[in-house]
């Protein structure tokens, strides 16, 4: 057993446990009040639409769907981290995975978060208007599927798939904080298959729903597989920044050490790769077919402007995270570490920024798409992020920062990258 292993720390529910003078309990109150705040400026000053005789709001609609899907595959790619983190006992994790446990129960937030998005559904899903279905033969051919009632449901029943999930492990994990009853994680380990399967099917169905259908003429089987690779390696980048400021704030030190923050950036660069693969199958694919109705999706994004974007976007998101993350040395380096999980979380914002944007066009009734940056889309990010992060903040305060009931608490404590 080497010195480091002879000097463990010992981790107790009083010693995990956030100060009361910590500004981490007084973020949720702030990240609350800026959230909504910046939520009405980006409507107040989002354009009108002309068409609409200025009732329309379709920017501020755009702008928020795209700060949604970012913050949401946050706490998915969380809750994917949980469950297979259960699924296979794995131990290097434990003492970190209570930071993933409260990224992912922010989730049940979006039963209210989703609401703006059913409100702007004629703004934004060019489906959604019954004189549009009437005259297209293919929406005609969807609309058992693509229909309001349909979407609406299928967008609580999916929240509600995840709420139960995140909420069901996280109350069982603090559960054990106090009870320290081995038989609690027996039951998570036994959950966490079927969870997979409801995970699986629920965050394709969201995928499809809320992003996809923005253009309901186009369609790609790898489409749920790019989004879910994204907020994987989100996630990892995510807890890198969250870790090191816990650990600031005093708490988890000499706990999570080097050889968990190497872990962490081999998750959040391997979930990078797996995003560079489906992103490049899809592409190839829909290249060498090169069927119209699939193309159209690169003609959106490769014109009117947004051509920068789709260089700058392989480029921010792998290339350059690619040969930086790469090195050992960077992972256990924790400045260069943030600087490379920062990166990711940028590449990831711009990716959904891409994904979603273009299809402006469509809901405008235009024929080419124009890329352009607006003040809504900054104050959507910070809007739901203030939400999304007062809760997490308000999650890591309320319970210990690592599981400390969890019988291989020690074996976490203990572990060395080989």
């Amino acid at each position: 057993m080497s010195t480091a292993h002879a000097q463990l720390p010992t981790l107790t529910v009083e010693n995990t446990t956030l100060p009361s003078g910590s500004l981490w309990r007084k973020f949720p109150l702030i990240g609350f009040a800026v959230g909504i705040i910046s939520l009405v400026i980006a409507f107040v000053v989002a354009p009108t639409n002309p068409t609409d005789h200025g009732e329309g709001h379709t920017q501020f609609y755009f702008s928020y769907l795209t700060s949604l899907m970012f913050w949401a595959s946050i706490g998915l790619g969380s809750l994917f981290f949980v469950l297979i983190q259960h699924g296979t006992r794995a131990g290097w994790s434990i003492v970190v995975r209570r930071i993933f446990e409260n990224w992912m129960a922010t989730l049940p937030v979006f039963l209210v978060l989703i609401i703006p998005v059913i409100l702007g559904m004629g703004d934004l899903y060019h489906w959604s208007h019954e004189a549009a279905v009437a005259e297209d033969f293919l929406l005609q051919h969807k609309e058992p599927y693509l229909n309001s009632t349909g979407f609406i449901i299928r967008a609580f029943i999916v929240i509600g798939i995840w709420s139960a999930l995140a909420l069901m492990y996280y109350r069982r994990s603090t559960a054990q904080d106090r009870t320290r009853d081995e038989e609690l994680s027996r039951k998570m380990r036994w959950w966490a298959p079927l969870g997979f399967v409801f995970f699986a099917l629920s965050l394709s169905v969201a995928a499809m729903d809320w992003m996809m259908s923005l253009d309901p003429h186009w369609y790609s089987t790898i489409y749920s597989i790019y989004y879910f690779a994204g907020g994987l390696m989100a996630s990892g980048a995510a807890v890198i920044l969250a870790a090191m400021a816990l650990q600031k704030a005093g708490v988890l030190r000499g706990a999570i050490t080097t050889e968990h923050y190497h872990d962490l950036g081999k998750w959040s660069f391997a979930f990078m790769v797996f995003w560079a693969y489906a992103a490049v199958s899809q592409f190839l694919l829909i290249w060498y077919a090169n069927i119209p109705e699939e193309t159209i999706f690169y003609g959106h994004r490769l014109s009117g402007g947004w051509d920068a974007v789709t260089i700058l976007l392989p480029v921010l998101k792998f290339a350059i995270p690619f040969w930086f993350l790469m090195s050992r040395h960077v992972k256990r380096n924790r400045m260069l570490l943030a600087l490379g999980a920062g990166t990711l979380l940028l590449g990831h914002y711009v990716d959904m920024f891409w994904l979603i944007q273009p299809n402006m066009s469509i809901a405008l009734g235009q024929e080419h798409s124009h890329f352009g940056l607006h003040i809504a889309d900054l104050l959507a990010l910070v809007g739901i992020g203030g939400i999304v992060v007062g809760t997490f903040a308000w999650l890591t305060a309320r319970a210990p920062t690592a599981p400390v009931g969890d019988p291989r608490l020690q074996e976490s404590l203990r572990f060395e990258n080989q």
